[in-house]
């Protein structure tokens, strides 16, 4: 009975504790208000007053409508145009006669030159215009009202993205404003198949998050997954796209990033027309392409700028020098450590002589050189720019010929920490190269203490952790795995425009075909001889 009562009691506790968090969270969510507009000015006043109560910022302008009605205007400060509200809304209003006997709503739209009017009638309404830097119009004994088209705030200039510049290409990128954004895609893909649907997320932020796609391209199953994601967010805010990736990718658990995060126009547009579908977030340059693979992150749009042969080439290095950033510390310790007999003899004589004042072995040796190395990394970026980049090579330079003076490590073990600094600048995407500068440390550890047996179980672990990820459902390492042969040739190596004819295949139904066969150039082709 003694056991039952406390089982009973620790449950009736558990309910409890559940109820409570219940109605704490209900308390913490914000009012909704649903309400539908009164025909009484005062009322609806009022209830704007308390909605907006301690808001310093928003304006509460009113005014005689054609100098006999009452009507009031409310919008932020800031985000709205104030010389568009007085020139195109109260002078046309206040200074014009109107014909009496025609209807309020007609008068309107033929006073007022502006673009954008719609009418709202719920509270919920107007609030969400409001925020969005677009005036309401409120007019007495009517039980509706008008959202004015003046948004206007601060726009960040449109440049080239700092973190993906390119020797050729466009020089344009996005910004936080989402309607530039949108734009600039829409200046790349001029066709009306380019479909662009928003929603808003953030039960405080009300962020809106558009989705865009070609229509006939992308498969319709892919979309549908996508809102589906997206609907089932349930959050205070959206500050940037980071929220909307962790929120919607197939592992949560994978230090590899499932979708491709860019700000350059031309990369969205070019994944668009392969079939995926793009992100974009209000506030933030950076949009979200979706589904990858592992081989997006390892292409640029520079390697479609400039020649097959050489984009080919310069794609073989960053391969090469991904898994020399991966690996090559793990099996120098390996090597160093328990694999003596593979390493030349008059190179062995070398890394002795070097590591004879060294007081700590190999492992401990590399794990000091590259936490170092990657502080001093993550300084030069957190620094200001101007001294940022100064700082970071001015200090790898003095730590490590500091450390090789006081014999705290030796000198191949610099050089091989500084061919695995510049080997990762070779990835081009940085959130990728994040994730193989996470793994290098784990790997490091297997090799210091299995030796090489300890690098292989590790790459085996990495294989079977790519070959099990998912983006959008899409195979993280197709085409490879699954092999696809057509698609191959987009991936191992740059083929020429003229051979890619076929679109990737990512899932269910999409056109398969680009462009129209036989475009191989020659001297006897395109003219007349």
């Amino acid at each position: 009975m003694e056991m039952i009562y406390r089982y009973g009691g620790i449950c009736l506790i558990r309910n409890v504790n559940k109820l409570f968090k219940a109605s704490k969270k209900e308390k913490q969510q914000p009012s909704k208000p649903q309400d539908v507009l009164q025909n009484n000015m005062d009322e609806n006043i009022e209830k704007f007053r308390s909605i907006y109560d301690n808001c310093f910022d928003v304006v509460f302008r009113s005014f005689l409508l054609f100098e006999k009605k009452l009507a009031i205007i409310i919008y932020i400060d800031g985000l709205s145009d104030l010389e568009g509200i007085e020139e195109y809304v109260l002078t046309p209003l206040m200074k014009n006669q109107a014909n009496q006997q025609q209807p309020i709503e007609e008068l309107l739209y033929n006073k007022l030159a502006v673009s954008k009017i719609k009418k709202v009638q719920l509270f919920a309404d107007c609030i969400e215009s409001i925020s969005s830097g677009n005036p309401i119009l409120l007019i007495d004994g009517e039980n509706y009202a008008f959202s004015l088209g003046l948004a206007k705030w601060e726009k960040r200039s449109i440049e080239e993205p700092e973190g993906e510049s390119s020797i050729k290409g466009p020089r344009e990128g996005f910004v936080e404003s989402l309607g530039i954004n949108t734009s600039l895609i829409r200046r790349i893909i001029k066709s009306p198949a380019l479909k662009i649907q928003t929603m808003k997320i953030g039960t405080y932020t009300k962020t809106t998050v558009a989705i865009t796609y070609v229509e006939g391209l992308v498969d319709k199953t892919l979309i549908t997954e996508v809102k589906n994601r997206l609907n089932r967010i349930n959050i205070d805010g959206i500050l940037e796209s980071e929220y909307i990736e962790e929120l919607i990718e197939d592992n949560p658990f994978s230090p590899f990033p499932q979708f491709l995060s860019t700000e350059r126009p031309d990369v969205v547009c070019a994944n668009l027309l392969e079939g995926r579908v793009g992100i974009l977030v209000e506030g933030t340059p950076f949009t979200i392409i979706a589904p990858i693979t592992f081989f997006s992150l390892m292409q640029t749009q520079e390697d479609y700028y400039q020649r097959y042969m050489i984009s080919t080439l310069i794609r073989w290095l960053r391969y090469t020098f991904a898994g020399i950033s991966l690996f090559l510390p793990s099996v120098y310790v390996a090597i160093t450590t328990f694999h003596q007999e593979m390493i030349p003899g008059t190179l062995l004589f070398s890394i002795a002589a070097a590591r004879e004042t060294v007081p700590f072995p190999a492992l401990v040796e590399v794990f000091l050189m590259e936490i170092t190395f990657e502080a001093l990394r993550e300084a030069g970026i957190r620094l200001p720019k101007q001294i940022g980049s100064a700082i970071s090579i001015v200090g790898a330079l003095v730590i490590g010929q500091a450390a090789v003076q006081a014999g705290l490590v030796s000198t191949p073990m610099v050089i091989v920490v500084a061919i695995t600094g510049i080997a990762s600048f070779l990835i081009p995407r940085y959130i990728a190269g994040i994730a193989i500068r996470m793994l290098r440390f784990p790997i490091i550890l297997l090799g210091g203490t299995l030796g090489l047996l300890g690098i292989m179980l590790g790459i085996i672990a990495i294989a079977i952790h790519l070959c099990s990820l998912r983006s959008l459902g899409v195979p993280y390492l197709s085409p490879l795995a699954p092999i696809q042969k057509r698609e191959v040739k987009s991936v191992l190596w740059r083929s020429p425009f003229w051979m890619m004819d076929t679109r990737p295949h990512f899932t269910g139904n999409y056109n398969k075909y680009r462009q129209s066969p036989n475009l191989k150039p020659g001297p006897n082709k395109g003219g007349d001889s």
